[in-house]
């Protein structure tokens, strides 16, 4: 009645994989992030304003998408926050930029919830700068008012400003 020649196959419950390899996909390519839970669109007019040498070359308007991706990967050309850069020494998904709720204690005992912007390195070959230092890959660091950002060996730079903040029902650029 029994099969005596072997144990009966365990069943495995442990984690694929897969389901999360699922979830980071973009259009059939495999995004090297996942947005956090505390991801958000922007409460300010945050921009970033790319220079090339003295040249200002474009202006990105971040407080349109909780999270950018920057890289060479062309075929991310239709996610809603993908900025490419050209240059070489760029990997194809190189760092992103993700807008995250913080709490902050206001001094009086409570918390005060605020929007703010945080690059991560994503494995890059060359890495991602902030005002000339390379930061670790896959960690968060805070973008402050007038930080500096290069990706890479690129001459570009990008400065992070605001513009204050959002009015509802009010479109500007």
């Amino acid at each position: 009645e029994g099969d005596e020649e072997g144990d009966p196959e365990e069943k495995s419950f442990a984690l694929s994989g897969l389901l999360a390899k699922e979830t980071r996909t973009f259009d059939g390519v495999e995004l090297k992030f996942v947005e956090p839970a505390e991801a958000r669109m922007p409460t300010l007019r945050w921009r970033l304003y790319e220079f090339k040498g003295d040249e200002q070359t474009r202006t990105l308007h971040l407080h349109r998408c909780s999270c950018y991706v920057f890289g060479r990967d062309r075929l991310l050309h239709k996610f809603p926050g993908f900025v490419a850069t050209d240059h070489p020494s760029c990997s194809k998904q190189h760092a992103v930029i993700q807008f995250r709720l913080q709490n902050k204690d206001d001094g009086m005992g409570g918390t005060i919830q605020e929007v703010k912007p945080y690059v991560m390195d994503l494995v890059s070959t060359n890495g991602t700068h902030i005002n000339g230092e390379r930061i670790e890959d896959q960690r968060y660091y805070e973008l402050k008012f007038q930080d500096v950002l290069k990706f890479g060996n690129s001459s570009r730079e990008y400065v992070v400003l605001h513009d204050g903040p959002i009015d509802k029902g009010v479109h500007r650029d």
